[in-house]
């Protein structure tokens, strides 16, 4: 008798659970999700993405079909595509507070020492007192200004080797050149100059960010563990980031013994200005050798890429288009009157040589999908439910593209900007290479800086023709795989010397 009514009792309490479990599941309000492609069991939506090698065609493809904001599910991983400017101000500028966070993946939290640095930083003290501390001692406009000598050096080699090879008759890779001289001016500005350790760092830096080119089997599945064991994609990240990590801390180290003996007086890099914060303080964050780790770690990162990526699609570009580069060497030489070098004083004025930029800047976006944001707060977007959590993919090289929004968006024509106040600087949200809102790049200043001098030194002193008769048509423009969108092969052009940068 006392086993059935046991039994009686828990078949009662299993029925309540179940009714209880059931009336929850009925009365909890149903979120109106964004529309989205199928999706199939585990991993989501990837499939629609690897039938295209570039994610934001493939993407954008999706979104003609499913609107304007488009939920897609990568593993385990919930993530809304925003493809329109309309959405995009929605996001970046009504909700900015509510999309504040950096999206997160299992790989970029081992490279940014555990979210610790500007990039990836959660919204929050630390990542506010961080960027103060980055734009008003490292990345302000008088502070780039300070390394015009250094920018204005490097260049200055770059053209008379070119001038050298022109006298051979040989092709440059200048897609190799545009990377080595911005890492030059990047690793002078920040740790001094010609530091020894700086091939051992690219190296190092360049193994840590190959893993942030797509999304690994551990950033899908970030709650399986057995994903974090067999991906190697977070222990190559690891690598890459303790060799960083070894190399910034012997440098700071010896920096340190240096400024003690009185060394390299009045030449202050990025780590000299971060340790006499260390040492004298006044700052509304104490500055510890751990942020400038980190902070010099952004520079790096963020600093370098991203312009000799976005040089190397300009000089494409202008190889393609012929009247495009005719127009811009003409502004460029009437205005210097065949000077042998280039100050960044003498390239003030050309308006032109601007616009090139930014139509470059339209068409290759260095990083088509800007740097993804994740919901802090669940919220409605359009009208639809966004969840906390869920991440945002603002799909800018798509919107870039759109005839809705731009003249015939495939051809490079920057006079588009002739007549118009459209900026990067995060108002005109059919146009927002750098971002917007506060996760905007704090580096813009810097990363303009790297590419302008070099660019109108290149077309300033050379003309340039494509190798083996080929035609500009010719030319390849296919895209890197994944979700950077560098120029596929190199860049390898035959110069002509025009105006000789060895003339004294």
């Amino acid at each position: 008798m006392e086993s059935k009514m046991l039994l009686a009792l828990g078949l009662s309490v299993l029925i309540i659970a179940i009714i209880s479990k059931l009336i929850s599941l009925a009365t909890k309000p149903r979120l109106n999700l964004p529309p989205g492609p199928w999706t199939l069991p585990v991993i989501g939506s990837i499939h629609h993405l690897v039938r295209n090698p570039s994610v934001h065609r493939a993407v954008r493809a999706l979104s003609e079909k499913h609107g304007p904001l488009m939920q897609l599910w990568l593993g385990e991983v919930p993530i809304v595509v925003a493809s329109t400017p309309e959405v995009v101000q929605e996001i970046v500028k009504n909700l900015d507070l509510q999309f504040a966070d950096r999206h997160l993946s299992t790989t970029s939290s081992i490279i940014s020492f555990g979210a610790s640095d500007i990039f990836f930083a959660p919204y929050g003290e630390l990542w506010r007192q961080l960027r103060k501390l980055s734009m008003q001692e490292l990345l302000s406009a008088a502070r780039v200004r300070s390394f015009q000598r250094i920018r204005e050096d490097e260049v200055g080699g770059l053209v008379r080797e070119i001038a050298a090879a022109a006298d051979a008759g040989a092709a440059v890779n200048l897609t190799e050149r545009a990377s080595r001289l911005v890492n030059d001016v990047v690793t002078r500005c920040s740790v001094g100059e010609r530091c020894r350790y700086r091939d051992e760092f690219l190296d190092a830096l360049d193994t840590a960010k190959s893993q942030l080119k797509w999304l690994t089997v551990a950033d899908i599945f970030p709650s399986s563990r057995l994903a974090q064991m067999v991906g190697t994609a977070p222990r190559k990240a690891l690598a890459g980031r303790t060799r960083m990590l070894r190399i910034i801390d012997e440098i700071i180290r010896e920096r340190k013994e240096q400024m003690a003996a009185g060394e390299d007086a009045g030449k202050e890099c990025f780590i000299d200005v971060l340790l006499k914060l260390e040492k004298e303080g006044g700052t509304s964050i104490q500055v510890t050798t751990e942020i400038v780790v980190v902070l010099i770690f952004d520079v790096f990162t963020g600093g370098s890429e991203s312009s000799s990526t976005v040089l190397i699609w300009i000089l494409t570009e202008l190889v393609r288009w012929p009247r495009v580069m005719a127009k811009a060497q003409v502004e460029i030489r009437q205005a210097l009157k065949g000077k042998s070098t280039i100050t960044e004083d003498d390239i003030v004025g050309l308006n032109y040589l601007k616009m090139v930029i930014k139509e470059t800047l339209r068409l290759h976006v260095p990083a088509p999908f800007l740097s993804p944001r994740k919901c802090r707060e669940t919220c409605k977007v359009m009208g639809y439910d966004v969840p906390k959590g869920t991440s945002v993919f603002v799909n800018m090289w798509a919107i870039c593209r759109d005839p809705r929004y731009w003249e015939d968006p495939e051809e490079f024509k920057p006079e588009r900007f002739e007549n118009n106040n459209i900026d990067y600087k995060g108002n005109n949200f059919e146009f927002i290479p750098f971002g917007a809102g506060r996760r905007i790049c704090p580096g813009i200043n810097l990363a303009l800086a790297n590419l302008e001098l070099a660019l109108a030194s290149l077309i300033y002193h050379f003309d340039w023709k494509l190798p083996n008769e080929m035609e500009p048509k010719d030319l390849d423009i296919r895209e890197t795989v994944g979700i950077t969108a560098a120029k596929l092969t190199s860049l390898d052009l035959c110069p002509i010397t025009r105006i000789d940068p060895r003339v004294a």
